[in-house]
């Protein structure tokens, strides 16, 4: 069941100098801007670097390997955000000087996530003096002991939630650590390095290390197309500081001064980069990254944003985008096999899981993430989706939906049964996890339970916020465009979505599972109105029967030809002739 719901606002502590017009003020009202000063993204608004604790020593390292020249090694994570963050912390210390510094990435199917001894192991192979870890090595107690004993200094960068312990590295540099007064704690990895890159340098200057060297000083603003990037790929809230390294990454991407890897991930994709947005970081280019690290080696994908030259980025993103093509097949045929799967549980709502576990011993470790997201978006529950990583173990991929916080759901389930879990981390929404497969059973068991303790009926129900219906003069180009600019939209600060009644003059597929529409506000069609709705159920769309849909859209900018129109973008459609909605 799917209730439509309007978001809350008042305008009556709104204090806005810029003239803006009554849907844009009520827009941004419902997410708590009030005044100039929450959307001035100017980058002289940043928090100062030295307020994350622990920079002022990771500084001091750093520094003393640029003056020694000491050989530095990054270890980063298989993500986007892990790619970023790795391709960020080469470039801007070659920039600073550093002469040996290089990168290595675990690859998840023989090393798992983090800093492992294992991967110290491999790592100690390159001499590093010192390691650098981004997006991880919060919770690598071990391998950061293994690092120590080989006399390896090492720095983590991180912003993954700390467990109990923290590992004995010589900085640590995470505003989730206890004792860290930064007012953000919303940062991706791409962005705690960032921070730390740019004290780094405010401390080099000082010190007139440039002129020293005969450098010019590099503007790390420069490097804002990689931390946009990242940031909005690894999902996390996007508050004040997150909008402004997401707007500044993507003005000078519009401008063409993107790295060259990120104009070819965009070009293969057929994306007009002077028209992206935040979306397209998230949907478009991102995934593409990712899909190195889940099927075959991210180290793929950091290349590709590393390179100067045009024609090698190009040929590397024609490489991700064919993993990525490779990615959506396999997805496909797993999210078949698991919905396949629960139909023949023949469960209703109040029969199945409210904490639901899948596994199959065929699927690919790589893509059991995804699933996981595809059918909680199914099912509105949290979703652990396994896969085998060997005969004994089975690695899963977390899920959640607002209420339950999914990284300490599973912290519950390991302090109440200490021999199931080996090893787990991540966030409110998404998490990971490893287990013995003969604890599988039992683990389902914990986890329903788990979820069941903290969550009610009325969370499982699918609640779908809007920012209210749009009048038909407000359906317009110039809307459109102004609700774009407002940007940039994500997590936690959603793009503007409306809901509203409308007539259907036609309907019809196109693509795989697209349904194109011509929408009217009125019966006689006085006023026709493009939309389209992706992926839809291709077992209830197109129903010529149904002449009224209710919809939940979003207001956007189609160009086709070099002509604009306005197009609606349809995230959930139900017949008003009916009593039951169709879900996309």
């Amino acid at each position: 069941m799917t209730t439509i719901k309007q978001r809350t606002f008042s305008l009556d502590d709104c204090h806005f100098q810029t003239p803006l017009s009554p849907l844009v003020q009520r827009v941004l009202a419902a997410r708590g801007v009030t005044s100039d000063t929450d959307i001035d993204y100017r980058l002289q608004k940043l928090t100062n670097p030295n307020q994350l604790k622990g920079i002022a020593s990771a500084v001091v390292l750093l520094s003393v390997a640029l003056q020694q020249q000491q050989r530095v090694l990054i270890v980063g994570d298989f993500d986007a955000d892990g790619a970023t963050s790795s391709a960020l912390a080469v470039l801007v210390l070659r920039a600073f000087g550093l002469q040996y510094v290089d990168f290595l990435v675990p690859n998840r199917f023989e090393y798992g996530y983090g800093l492992t001894p294992e991967i110290v192991e491999v790592a100690a192979a390159s001499n590093p003096d010192l390691i650098i870890t981004v997006d991880n090595g919060i919770a690598s107690i071990e391998g950061v002991a293994a690092a120590k004993a080989l006399g390896i200094q090492v720095i983590v960068t991180d912003h993954h939630l700390p467990g109990r312990t923290l590992p004995a590295a010589d900085a640590i540099v995470n505003p989730n650590q206890p004792g860290c007064d930064f007012p953000s704690k919303q940062l991706a990895g791409v962005g705690v390095i960032f921070y730390l890159l740019s004290a780094l340098r405010g401390h080099l200057r000082t010190e007139h290390w440039f002129e020293q060297q005969k450098l010019d000083e590099p503007k790390m603003a420069d490097f804002l197309d990689l931390v946009a990037l990242g940031t909005v790929a690894d999902v996390v809230p996007l508050d004040h500081h997150n909008r402004i390294l997401v707007q500044q990454g993507l003005q000078r991407i519009r401008a063409g001064h993107a790295r060259p890897g990120i104009m070819a991930l965009l070009e293969v994709a057929g994306k007009n980069y002077q028209r992206l947005v935040s979306s397209d970081l998230g949907f478009i280019v991102g995934p593409r990254l990712n899909a190195a690290g889940r099927l075959d080696d991210i180290s793929i994908g950091i290349q590709c944003l590393l390179t100067d030259a045009p024609d090698q980025a190009r040929a590397l993103a024609i490489e991700l985008d064919q993993l990525n093509r490779e990615r959506r097949a396999i997805e496909a045929s797993m999210q078949q096999e698991a919905l396949a799967s629960l139909a023949k549980l023949q469960l209703d709502d109040q029969q199945l899981p409210w904490g639901v576990c899948l596994y199959d011993d065929t699927w690919h470790q790589g893509v059991v993430g995804i699933l996981a997201s595809r059918i909680k978006e199914k099912y509105h529950r949290p979703v652990i989706a396994f896969a085998e990583v060997d005969e004994h173990t089975i690695k899963g991929s977390a899920r959640s939906i607002a209420g339950l916080h999914i990284r300490d759901t599973l912290d519950r389930i390991a302090t109440e049964h200490p021999a199931i879990l080996s090893k787990f981390g991540g966030h409110a929404m998404a998490a990971g996890l490893s287990l013995a497969k003969c604890d599988y059973p039992a683990f389902c068991t914990a986890f329903d339970l788990a979820v069941k303790q903290q969550l009610t009926q009325d969370d499982l129900a699918e609640v779908r916020l809007t920012d209210g219906a749009l009048a038909p003069s407000e359906l317009t180009l110039a809307q459109a465009h102004q609700l774009r600019q407002l940007g940039p939209w994500g997590q936690a600060f959603p793009e503007p979505v409306f809901d509203g009644e409308f007539y259907v003059v036609s309907q019809r597929i196109v693509g795989s599972n697209h349904l194109k529409m011509v929408l009217s506000t009125t019966p006689q069609q006085q006023q026709l109105i493009d939309a389209i709705a992706f992926n839809i159920d291709a077992e209830c769309w197109p129903d010529e029967s149904v002449n009224n849909v209710r919809i939940v859209y979003t207001l956007d900018v189609n160009e086709f030809r070099g002509r604009e129109s306005v197009q609606l973008i349809v995230n959930y459609i139900e017949a008003i002739k009916v009593d039951t909605a169709i879900t996309l």
